[in-house]
């Protein structure tokens, strides 16, 4: 009895002694491995991981990393059978992360990363439930860790950019949000990404690149700084060539900014070295752009390539209408009803884009031709083209309401984007009245493009009134995410 008791006193001593030891040490490897698997080559990463663990097996930075390809594996990709695989780790990983030193500024900023990564994650796999929670934790985590640890840089980066997205929920998840006890200012926010991105501090430029893809997201997503954020792409000289996290962040900017050139350019001058991650995202991205110049016949040949190599539900939907528009603006009736049959029986209903697309193709009636292509030229950013489509046309020229609505948004929108301020809100005003009671989401866009104008001419009061409108429509189509950006807009003016 003696023995065994002595043997279980070491036992407990060794494990304690083993826990005590646990240590977070952001060596040179470490640094090196980080800098892999931004730049998105996750197999050099892999292998830094693996000899930093050599080097030291009781330093928990490289089980931090581990965290960071599992979410380059599972949002870019979407596989559920790697999720399944990879599901358990992301759990076990928490723990071993548990054990480290509480005295470093480490343990707390490693674990609200690893919360607030796995909660990216299950999104990516509609477990939202586990996935606010998860936010939940890694935001108190880094909210503590400020105060323990208020000059470390890399905590402005998390919980700036927590508080930015908590100011701007929408009202369909404010409800759960203020259950648990979430609420941010934009502002503040953002201004702290910011700091962290223009930062000399040697920690903050150890996570330079992942505070410029922060910033430049929410930036021009949520603060509406769009020049803001490509003058910070061009002067800060991000490597759009060399690490494929900042050129497939640039190029998404690019296209949603209707700069194709740029876009198209950043996506075919890539180093193609098989180090980097095969990303399907380059052929969706490529889809859009030749769509957006009607080149219908490159675009179908991208977004199929997309489709068959991506493991994933979200934008599924969407991908399979635009597809269905490339064929149906080919005349190939055939394949355009096969595309819009995919949109019927694969992806999800996770966004409010495939949301639409389910609804567009359960219609069963296919747009106006000329409207159709006028919206794909505007969004494209090629405006006279866009506007010569719809020459000699009138609200007059159509018959359906829905058409005579969508014709008023369309050129509102074309006449914004030429910067004809006037011209833009009359035909906005005149979308908002014919469409405040109707579904399309025409209406409550139009409303938030009112209040971007007064907002760019300071004109904040009217911006508010514009951005409350939109809160105000309801049960339309992309009521998520036309409400984030309208509760945004009323953050940015109020303070």
């Amino acid at each position: 009895m003696i023995k065994k008791y002595i043997t279980f006193i070491l036992l407990l001593f060794i494990a304690v002694f083993s826990n005590a030891q646990k240590v977070y040490e952001y060596n040179s490897t470490c640094q090196q491995a980080y800098q892999e698997i931004i730049k998105l080559k996750i197999n050099n990463g892999i292998a830094l991981i693996e000899k930093a663990k050599q080097q030291n097996p009781e330093n928990l930075i490289p089980v931090y990393l581990e965290s960071y390809i599992d979410l380059v594996n599972l949002f870019f990709n979407e596989d559920p059978a790697e999720y399944a695989v990879r599901k358990p780790q992301l759990d076990e990983r928490i723990k071993l992360l548990e054990q480290g030193q509480q005295n470093s500024p480490f343990y707390r900023y490693c674990l609200s990363v690893a919360y607030v990564q796995r909660a990216f994650i299950e999104i990516k796999f509609a477990e939202n439930w586990r996935a606010s929670w998860d936010v939940r934790k890694s935001f108190i985590l880094i909210k503590e860790n400020k105060k323990l640890f208020p000059t470390f840089a890399p905590n402005d980066l998390i919980y700036g950019s927590l508080l930015t997205v908590f100011a701007t929920i929408p009202s369909g998840y404010s409800f759960f949000a203020s259950l648990i006890g979430l609420s941010g200012s934009m502002n503040e926010g953002l201004t702290l990404v910011k700091n962290v991105a223009n930062s000399s501090d040697p920690f903050a430029r150890l996570f330079s690149n992942e505070s410029a893809f922060v910033y430049c997201y929410i930036a021009y997503h949520l603060g509406n700084k769009k020049a803001e954020v490509f003058n910070f792409i061009q002067t800060k000289k991000l490597d759009l060539v060399n690490n494929y996290l900042l050129g497939y962040m640039a190029a998404n900017l690019s296209i949603a900014d209707k700069r194709l050139e740029m876009s198209k350019n950043i996506i075919i001058n890539r180093n193609k070295s098989p180090e980097y991650y095969n990303l399907p995202i380059w052929n969706y991205e490529m889809g859009f752009i030749k769509l957006d110049h009607l080149e219908t016949q490159e675009a179908a040949t991208y977004l199929e390539t997309y489709l068959a190599k991506f493991k994933g539900n979200f934008y599924v939907k969407d991908t399979y209408l635009k597809l269905s528009w490339c064929y149906y603006l080919q005349g190939n009736m055939k394949a355009a009803e096969g595309a819009r049959l995919n949109v019927l029986k694969r992806g999800s209903t996770n966004t409010d884009a495939d949301k639409q697309a389910l609804k567009e193709a359960k219609n069963g009636t296919w747009p106006n031709i000329l409207l159709l292509k006028a919206r794909i030229l505007s969004d494209g950013g090629y405006y006279q083209e866009a506007l010569s489509v719809l020459n000699g046309k009138s609200v007059n020229s159509y018959s359906l309401e829905e058409e005579k609505l969508e014709y008023q948004y369309r050129m509102g929108r074309i006449y914004d984007d030429l910067n004809k301020n006037d011209l833009a809100i009359q035909y906005y005003n005149s979308a908002i009245n014919i469409g405040s009671n109707r579904k399309e989401y025409y209406a409550a866009r139009a409303a938030v493009q009112v209040g971007e104008i007064y907002e760019r001419e300071s004109k904040k009061k009217e911006a508010i009134v514009y951005y409350q409108k939109c809160l105000s429509l309801k049960d339309h189509e992309y009521k998520n995410s036309l409400d984030q950006k309208a509760m945004a807009g009323i953050e940015r003016c109020g303070e």
